[in-house]
């Protein structure tokens, strides 16, 4: 338990980022799931259209420091490969 004054806040800080990172890691989830549905339904034009949705979000989180930037980097090359392989 905090017992500094310095401990105290540390702790009331870590709660209100806590929420704030689950909030963005949330949205950006809601985003890859859109583009993983619309993979699964065979729509490229709907995946597409997502994915660029889902880009500046998930880029959004590595500039906040919610993902790291390799992470990102690899689920969006994944996902732009996988909508890619629907057009042929």
């Amino acid at each position: 338990m905090a017992n500094t004054p310095q401990s105290k806040k540390r702790a009331r800080q870590n709660e209100r980022r806590y929420e704030i990172n689950k909030a963005r890691r949330s949205r950006i989830r809601t985003h890859l799931r859109r583009v993983e549905e619309a993979i699964s339904s065979g729509d490229q034009a709907a995946a597409k259209e997502a994915l660029q949705a889902a880009q500046p979000e998930l880029m959004k989180g590595v500039s906040k420091g919610v993902y790291h930037q390799n992470t990102a980097s690899r689920k969006l090359s994944r996902l732009s490969h996988r909508v890619k392989a629907l057009g042929q």
